[in-house]
Protein backbone atom coordinates (compact mmCIF):
# COMPACT_ATOMS: atom_id res chain seq x y z
CA UNK A 1 0.00 0.00 0.00
CA UNK A 2 3.30 2.25 0.75
CA UNK A 3 3.93 1.26 -2.85
CA UNK A 4 0.78 2.19 -4.47
CA UNK A 5 0.78 5.64 -2.80
CA UNK A 6 4.32 6.93 -4.05
CA UNK A 7 3.25 5.78 -7.35
CA UNK A 8 0.46 8.28 -6.91
CA UNK A 9 2.55 10.88 -5.70
CA UNK A 10 4.77 10.69 -8.77
CA UNK A 11 2.61 10.33 -11.43
CA UNK A 12 0.84 13.59 -9.79
CA UNK A 13 4.29 14.98 -9.57
CA UNK A 14 4.60 14.60 -13.33
CA UNK A 15 1.19 15.57 -13.99
CA UNK A 16 1.92 18.94 -12.27
CA UNK A 17 4.87 19.66 -14.27
CA UNK A 18 3.07 18.54 -17.63
CA UNK A 19 0.47 20.87 -16.81
CA UNK A 20 2.89 23.79 -15.81
CA UNK A 21 4.54 23.95 -19.09
CA UNK A 22 2.09 23.64 -21.17
CA UNK A 23 1.02 27.22 -19.91
CA UNK A 24 1.41 30.07 -22.57
CA UNK A 25 4.36 32.68 -21.91
CA UNK A 26 3.52 36.17 -21.15
CA UNK A 27 7.13 37.44 -21.39
CA UNK A 28 7.82 40.35 -23.66
CA UNK A 29 10.45 38.84 -25.50
CA UNK A 30 8.54 35.88 -26.53
CA UNK A 31 5.83 38.37 -28.29
CA UNK A 32 9.11 40.39 -30.01
CA UNK A 33 10.05 36.86 -31.04
CA UNK A 34 6.67 36.16 -32.31
CA UNK A 35 6.93 39.61 -34.46
CA UNK A 36 6.74 38.77 -38.39
CA UNK A 37 4.82 42.01 -40.18
CA UNK A 38 4.73 45.68 -39.91
CA UNK A 39 7.29 47.96 -39.24
CA UNK A 40 8.29 50.70 -36.21
CA UNK A 41 10.25 53.58 -36.14
CA UNK A 42 12.94 53.28 -32.98
CA UNK A 43 13.61 56.45 -31.04
CA UNK A 44 17.17 56.81 -30.89
CA UNK A 45 16.87 60.52 -29.23
CA UNK A 46 14.69 63.43 -29.07
CA UNK A 47 16.70 66.42 -30.19
CA UNK A 48 14.57 69.19 -29.48
CA UNK A 49 10.95 69.17 -27.73
CA UNK A 50 10.46 72.72 -27.59
CA UNK A 51 8.93 75.11 -30.28
CA UNK A 52 9.41 78.72 -30.22
CA UNK A 53 6.47 80.59 -31.69
CA UNK A 54 8.31 83.59 -32.08
CA UNK A 55 10.27 81.93 -34.84
CA UNK A 56 8.85 80.05 -37.79
CA UNK A 57 12.41 78.56 -37.99
CA UNK A 58 12.47 77.08 -34.51
CA UNK A 59 12.30 72.81 -35.00
CA UNK A 60 11.21 69.83 -33.06
CA UNK A 61 13.77 67.38 -34.17
CA UNK A 62 13.80 63.43 -33.47
CA UNK A 63 16.40 60.39 -34.59
CA UNK A 64 14.73 57.28 -35.63
CA UNK A 65 15.91 54.01 -36.73
CA UNK A 66 13.20 52.26 -39.15
CA UNK A 67 12.81 48.30 -38.81
CA UNK A 68 10.37 46.30 -40.71
CA UNK A 69 10.83 42.63 -41.78
CA UNK A 70 13.07 42.90 -44.37
CA UNK A 71 15.36 44.62 -42.30
CA UNK A 72 14.39 48.15 -43.76
CA UNK A 73 14.45 46.77 -47.27
CA UNK A 74 10.42 48.21 -47.48
CA UNK A 75 11.37 51.31 -46.32
CA UNK A 76 9.41 53.81 -48.51
CA UNK A 77 9.10 57.38 -46.11
CA UNK A 78 7.94 58.92 -43.17
CA UNK A 79 4.91 61.02 -43.22
CA UNK A 80 4.84 63.84 -40.38
CA UNK A 81 1.98 64.82 -39.09
CA UNK A 82 1.06 67.92 -36.23
CA UNK A 83 -1.98 68.39 -34.30
CA UNK A 84 -2.68 71.20 -32.20
CA UNK A 85 -3.58 70.46 -28.37
CA UNK A 86 -4.79 73.43 -26.76
CA UNK A 87 -4.22 73.56 -23.21
CA UNK A 88 -5.24 77.93 -22.37
CA UNK A 89 -8.76 78.08 -23.06
CA UNK A 90 -9.04 74.47 -25.01
CA UNK A 91 -11.23 75.78 -28.38
CA UNK A 92 -8.63 75.63 -30.44
CA UNK A 93 -7.30 72.13 -30.69
CA UNK A 94 -7.46 70.86 -34.36
CA UNK A 95 -6.74 67.42 -35.89
CA UNK A 96 -3.97 65.79 -37.24
CA UNK A 97 -2.85 67.66 -40.39
CA UNK A 98 -0.29 66.50 -42.82
CA UNK A 99 2.88 68.25 -42.21
CA UNK A 100 6.12 67.37 -44.56
CA UNK A 101 7.27 63.36 -46.12
CA UNK A 102 10.64 62.32 -45.60
CA UNK A 103 11.89 59.61 -47.94
CA UNK A 104 13.90 56.96 -47.00
CA UNK A 105 17.00 58.01 -49.29
CA UNK A 106 17.29 60.88 -46.77
CA UNK A 107 18.00 58.12 -44.20
CA UNK A 108 21.53 56.25 -43.97
CA UNK A 109 22.60 52.66 -42.54
CA UNK A 110 22.91 53.32 -38.74
CA UNK A 111 25.34 51.26 -36.88
CA UNK A 112 22.89 48.07 -36.41
CA UNK A 113 22.35 47.63 -40.19
CA UNK A 114 18.98 49.78 -40.50
CA UNK A 115 18.19 52.96 -41.58
CA UNK A 116 18.46 55.85 -39.31
CA UNK A 117 18.33 59.29 -40.01
CA UNK A 118 16.73 62.75 -37.96
CA UNK A 119 12.40 63.76 -38.65
CA UNK A 120 12.24 67.31 -38.69
CA UNK A 121 9.61 69.82 -38.40
CA UNK A 122 9.95 73.50 -38.24
CA UNK A 123 7.18 75.29 -36.33
CA UNK A 124 6.29 77.65 -39.20
CA UNK A 125 5.80 75.38 -41.42
CA UNK A 126 2.97 73.01 -38.90
CA UNK A 127 1.39 76.07 -38.21
CA UNK A 128 0.34 76.57 -42.22
CA UNK A 129 -0.41 72.95 -42.07
CA UNK A 130 -2.74 73.23 -39.32
CA UNK A 131 -4.35 76.82 -40.28
CA UNK A 132 -3.56 78.41 -37.27
CA UNK A 133 -1.78 81.67 -35.94
CA UNK A 134 -1.06 83.76 -33.06
CA UNK A 135 -4.88 83.93 -31.98
CA UNK A 136 -4.80 80.09 -31.74
CA UNK A 137 -1.58 79.03 -30.06
CA UNK A 138 -0.17 80.43 -26.67
CA UNK A 139 2.75 79.66 -24.49
CA UNK A 140 2.08 76.46 -22.72
CA UNK A 141 0.10 75.15 -25.45
CA UNK A 142 1.25 71.84 -26.96
CA UNK A 143 1.90 70.81 -30.46
CA UNK A 144 1.24 66.99 -31.30
CA UNK A 145 3.73 65.39 -33.63
CA UNK A 146 2.82 62.35 -35.68
CA UNK A 147 4.90 60.06 -37.41
CA UNK A 148 3.76 57.73 -40.07
CA UNK A 149 5.90 54.99 -41.86
CA UNK A 150 5.16 53.74 -45.59
CA UNK A 151 6.49 50.63 -47.02
CA UNK A 152 6.94 49.66 -50.55
CA UNK A 153 3.70 47.38 -50.84
CA UNK A 154 1.69 50.44 -49.55
CA UNK A 155 1.39 49.16 -46.12
CA UNK A 156 1.38 52.16 -43.31
CA UNK A 157 1.73 52.24 -39.74
CA UNK A 158 1.36 55.23 -37.28
CA UNK A 159 0.44 55.74 -33.32
CA UNK A 160 -2.65 54.24 -34.28
CA UNK A 161 -1.82 51.13 -35.10
CA UNK A 162 0.83 50.93 -32.47
CA UNK A 163 0.82 48.26 -29.34
CA UNK A 164 1.98 49.16 -25.95
CA UNK A 165 4.81 46.56 -26.62
CA UNK A 166 5.93 48.60 -29.53
CA UNK A 167 4.84 52.33 -28.12
CA UNK A 168 7.00 51.54 -24.71
CA UNK A 169 8.44 48.16 -24.52
CA UNK A 170 11.59 46.89 -26.95
CA UNK A 171 11.36 48.64 -29.62
CA UNK A 172 10.47 52.14 -28.06
CA UNK A 173 8.43 53.45 -30.80
CA UNK A 174 5.94 55.77 -29.89
CA UNK A 175 5.15 57.01 -33.12
CA UNK A 176 4.09 60.07 -31.40
CA UNK A 177 5.74 63.28 -29.42
CA UNK A 178 4.84 66.25 -27.43
CA UNK A 179 6.33 69.85 -28.71
CA UNK A 180 5.82 72.44 -25.90
CA UNK A 181 5.26 76.32 -27.14
CA UNK A 182 7.41 78.69 -25.95
CA UNK A 183 7.30 82.66 -26.88
CA UNK A 184 10.76 83.06 -26.95
CA UNK A 185 12.35 86.83 -29.07
CA UNK A 186 13.36 86.44 -32.23
CA UNK A 187 17.40 86.83 -32.13
CA UNK A 188 18.51 89.50 -34.53
CA UNK A 189 18.90 92.99 -34.92
CA UNK A 190 15.99 95.63 -33.78
CA UNK A 191 16.33 99.05 -34.91
CA UNK A 192 15.14 101.55 -32.59
CA UNK A 193 13.91 104.56 -34.78
CA UNK A 194 13.67 107.27 -32.18
CA UNK A 195 12.23 110.75 -32.84
CA UNK A 196 11.65 114.39 -30.43
CA UNK A 197 9.19 116.75 -31.47
CA UNK A 198 11.10 119.93 -29.96
CA UNK A 199 14.40 118.77 -31.45
CA UNK A 200 16.80 118.39 -28.03
CA UNK A 201 17.30 115.23 -27.57
CA UNK A 202 15.43 112.69 -25.35
CA UNK A 203 14.79 114.14 -21.22
CA UNK A 204 12.61 111.23 -19.74
CA UNK A 205 12.33 113.35 -16.78
CA UNK A 206 12.48 116.98 -15.23
CA UNK A 207 15.99 116.50 -13.29
CA UNK A 208 18.19 118.52 -15.06
CA UNK A 209 19.69 115.37 -17.00
CA UNK A 210 18.63 113.12 -19.58
CA UNK A 211 16.93 110.69 -17.31
CA UNK A 212 16.62 107.17 -18.09
CA UNK A 213 16.53 105.51 -21.50
CA UNK A 214 14.21 102.75 -23.42
CA UNK A 215 15.77 99.66 -21.07
CA UNK A 216 15.78 96.44 -22.54
CA UNK A 217 16.28 93.94 -20.17
CA UNK A 218 17.64 90.32 -21.93
CA UNK A 219 17.60 87.26 -19.47
CA UNK A 220 18.54 89.65 -17.21
CA UNK A 221 21.12 91.42 -18.94
CA UNK A 222 20.29 95.66 -19.18
CA UNK A 223 20.77 97.50 -22.30
CA UNK A 224 19.72 100.91 -22.77
CA UNK A 225 18.91 103.24 -25.70
CA UNK A 226 18.20 106.99 -25.61
CA UNK A 227 18.68 110.22 -27.90
CA UNK A 228 21.68 112.27 -26.47
CA UNK A 229 20.00 115.57 -24.92
CA UNK A 230 21.97 118.91 -24.75
CA UNK A 231 20.76 119.23 -21.22
CA UNK A 232 22.48 116.24 -19.91
CA UNK A 233 24.16 113.10 -19.80
CA UNK A 234 23.21 109.36 -19.34
CA UNK A 235 24.66 106.44 -17.40
CA UNK A 236 24.97 104.48 -20.37
CA UNK A 237 26.09 105.51 -24.03
CA UNK A 238 23.40 107.62 -25.84
CA UNK A 239 23.28 107.62 -29.60
CA UNK A 240 24.17 110.56 -31.05
CA UNK A 241 21.87 113.03 -33.05
CA UNK A 242 22.48 115.21 -35.69
CA UNK A 243 19.98 117.67 -35.50
CA UNK A 244 18.19 116.57 -31.75
CA UNK A 245 15.32 115.77 -33.88
CA UNK A 246 15.83 112.25 -34.61
CA UNK A 247 18.17 109.16 -34.10
CA UNK A 248 18.34 105.41 -35.13
CA UNK A 249 19.86 102.96 -32.91
CA UNK A 250 20.19 99.12 -33.18
CA UNK A 251 19.77 96.23 -30.26
CA UNK A 252 20.84 92.99 -30.86
CA UNK A 253 19.29 89.84 -29.97
CA UNK A 254 21.24 86.91 -29.48
CA UNK A 255 20.31 83.59 -30.47
CA UNK A 256 19.02 81.64 -27.84
CA UNK A 257 17.80 84.41 -25.39
CA UNK A 258 14.87 83.34 -23.49
CA UNK A 259 12.92 86.45 -22.85
CA UNK A 260 13.42 89.99 -23.66
CA UNK A 261 11.60 92.76 -21.72
CA UNK A 262 11.45 96.06 -23.06
CA UNK A 263 10.51 98.92 -20.67
CA UNK A 264 9.56 103.17 -22.02
CA UNK A 265 10.30 105.14 -18.25
CA UNK A 266 8.43 108.10 -19.70
CA UNK A 267 7.97 111.27 -21.08
CA UNK A 268 8.26 113.94 -18.53
CA UNK A 269 8.09 116.67 -21.80
CA UNK A 270 5.41 114.84 -24.06
CA UNK A 271 7.96 115.04 -27.11
CA UNK A 272 9.41 111.85 -27.50
CA UNK A 273 8.17 109.13 -29.93
CA UNK A 274 10.20 105.96 -30.95
CA UNK A 275 9.03 102.86 -33.42
CA UNK A 276 11.10 99.91 -32.84
CA UNK A 277 10.95 97.16 -36.43
CA UNK A 278 12.10 93.80 -35.78
CA UNK A 279 14.54 91.29 -37.83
Amino acid sequence: MKTMRNIFKFLFASLFVVTFSCVDSENTIDTVLDYETGAVLRTISVNNAVLNSSDPMSTFSVTVEEQDEADGALFQQVNVYCQLKDLTDGNDSTDFMLVTSIPASDFSTGPVGLPRGDVNMAFGDAAAAMGVGPSHYSPGDVFVVGLEVVLTDGRTYDWTSAAGIITGGFFSSPFKYNALLTCSPMPGDYTVYMTDSYGDGWQTTSGGDGGQGLEIDMDGVITSVAMCSQWGTYDFTCTPTADGYSATAIVTIPVGTESATWTFPGDYYGEIGFEITGP
